[in-house]
């Protein structure tokens, strides 16, 4: 809804969330639901109500459990028997600087100030300590905010018994905690409230009249930043920008000025401004974002833009570009397409608002108001369309192994027999139960994976380690090699054991390694830890939703029995464990 995309109006969204509820549960679907326990040290309700629009726009369905008004301590450490029941999919941790108990007194020594900090610092560590022991769920956290005024001035930074002094401390040790821990995650809001203006974030008016920690207006901030958190965390950030050329990534308009005429680079104010832009966006594809363009512009004047000599971001840096006369709607579809992603896995950013309406109303794509070029890292920055809670190698070397595939693809469209393609891959796989290494990004392809998923099943690290850890599981991840180079870890498989019967929780694979095979190599393993566990049928699920219609009738390739399909299409196959096995992959070399 564009309604909450950022830039939004907050007092919109205040006075129409009724509304707008109403709005996206009639036109949203397939849904994710999640449990959220929102543990406040501060009043909470106007903070759950916005927070489930924004989930509800990013897919998620949220039920809450809020706790009494500043009893989110209490709630954890006396095991309150509602949260017990209520069992989280996540904790948020609502708390602000109004919820440190005291700070230094100006008669206090720098020792009782230290012992002042630890103590406040053990009461919170202590809390989530407990919750990971009770709850094995993720846990957002707020730092804090900085106070409202100080008392010493500019001092205030620097001295011991200063409060803005005693935040930052107090922060940097939140901040090496959640460094510490996987699955436990800062909000934060000392950022937040720098941006939005402390002083408009912080109004006392608020706290003193219905104990709110913040404005009313700054709300929506609030909950939109951590919306953004919780969809990252199950893995529903993007993946991709589509990315316009001229008046976007450079000063005018390359056909009709030439490369020469095209602002970008030192020599004047604009072209810094550009180039600026593009080092951001170098920057997010060193996060794993995969850049391309999308362009009305003839390929020739396309690439010479790109090779300017100040030009920060080059032919190279991009794995698709498209740049011809057909309408951008249709060129976003191919390239996503060829890079075998969904269209909503894009966000498309042009200068031109006609464009970006297109674009949104005929593929239902995201595309930011950018505002003018000054703005144009803000609006994607605060967006939080790529959200970082999880960082694996993989993502550092996306794009790589995108150029990869299409090196690949050039290769496939030499070859007459697909067989011989597949041979002359020198295909190498890795299959193995789950290994320590691996476990970030088991995780997080379990959350990232929505084509190639067959049950929707949704798994943290803490959750993947504990299956690890099981003799109640069969678990293996697939790594695939080839002459191209490394896809990674690319297919997960998780199975639990019910008796003599094998019941599939997970079946997922990158949709970078389809038609490779590797979903043949990973039944061959499968097959063979099932005999050793003395498993004498699998059973597979098949959950339909919107983006996995293409693996409906998977199992009945994998040589399963259809046993039942219900009225929403939920399918239940079979598969008898043979005694003698015959390994169906022969194009790719396993665990050599």
């Amino acid at each position: 809804m564009q309604e909450l995309q950022y830039p939004f109006d907050s007092r919109y969204i205040i006075k129409k969330k009724k509304s707008i509820k109403r709005q996206l549960l009639d036109e949203g679907t397939g849904f994710t639901n999640k449990k959220i326990a929102v543990l406040g040290g501060s009043t909470t309700h106007d903070i759950i109500m916005i927070l489930e629009l924004f989930l509800l726009d990013r897919g998620i369905r949220p039920e809450f459990y809020e706790c009494e008004y500043a009893r989110y301590w209490e709630d954890v450490m006396f095991d309150n028997p509602e949260l017990k029941e209520f069992a989280p999919d996540i904790i948020y941790i609502h708390t602000s600087n109004r919820n440190i108990r005291q700070y230094p007194a100006l008669s206090m020594s720098e020792e009782e100030a230290e012992e002042l900090l630890a103590a406040d610092y053990n009461h919170f560590e202590k809390m989530w300590g407990k919750i990971e022991n009770t709850y094995h769920c993720p846990v957002i956290q707020n730092n804090f905010e900085y106070p409202f005024y100080r008392m010493l001035g500019n001092a205030d930074a620097t001295d011991i018994h200063g409060r803005v002094n005693y935040i930052n401390r107090l922060n940097a040790m939140f901040a090496a905690y959640a460094r510490d821990h996987k699955d436990f995650f800062i909000q934060d809001i000392n950022y937040l409230s720098a941006v939005y203006g402390l002083d408009k974030w912080s109004d006392p008016l608020y706290w003193h009249m219905y104990k709110y920690a913040l404005s009313m207006e700054a709300i929506p901030t609030l909950a939109y930043n951590l919306s953004n958190i919780i969809k990252s965390i199950y893995g529903k950030n993007k993946k991709a920008l589509a990315l316009d050329l001229d008046n976007t990534l450079w000063g005018g308009i390359v056909g009709d000025d030439g490369v020469e005429g095209i602002e970008i680079g030192p020599e004047t104010s604009m072209g810094q401004v550009y180039s600026e832009f593009q080092g951001y966006l170098k920057e997010l594809k060193d996060i794993g974002v995969i850049l391309n363009v999308c362009s009305k512009n003839e390929e020739e004047n396309a690439i010479a833009g790109l090779n300017h000599p100040d030009g920060v971001l080059k032919p190279d840096d991009f794995i698709v570009i498209k740049a011809n006369w057909d309408p951008k709607s249709k060129n976003l579809a191919d390239m996503a397409g060829e890079l075998n992603l969904l269209p909503e896995s894009f966000v498309f950013v042009d200068d031109n608002p006609a464009e970006r309406e297109i674009v949104r109303s005929q593929l239902h794509v995201v595309s930011p108001e950018i505002g003018s070029v000054e703005d144009y890292i803000r609006v994607i920055d605060h967006s939080g369309f790529f959200e970082v809670t999880n960082l694996s190698a993989d993502d550092a070397k996306r794009n790589e192994m995108y150029k990869e595939n299409a090196k690949r693809a050039q290769l496939e469209a030499s070859f007459d027999n697909y067989g011989d393609y597949l041979k002359s891959l020198e295909m190498k796989g890795t299959i193995k139960s789950f290994e320590p290494i691996y476990m970030e990004r088991i995780a997080q392809l379990s959350n990232k994976s929505n084509q190639f998923n067959l049950t929707t099943r949704r798994y943290t690290r803490a959750e993947i380690e504990e299956i690890a850890g099981s003799d109640e599981y069969i678990d293996i991840y697939g790594k695939l090699e080839d002459k191209f180079g490394d896809n990674g870890v690319v297919s997960v498989v998780i199975g639990r054991k019910n008796g003599d019967i094998l019941d599939m929780d997970l079946w997922i694979m990158s949709c970078r390694v389809l038609k490779r095979d590797m979903e043949y190599a990973m039944m061959d393993e499968l097959v063979h830890k099932a005999k050793e566990a003395g498993i004498k049928t699998i059973r597979g699920y098949y959950y339909p939703t919107a983006k996995n219609k293409m693996v409906r009738d998977f199992y009945g390739l994998m040589g399963f029995t259809l046993v039942s399909e219900d009225e929403e299409g939920n399918r239940t196959w079979e598969f008898t464990v043979p005694g003698e096995y015959v390994n169906r992959n022969s194009y790719i070399r396993v665990n050599e």
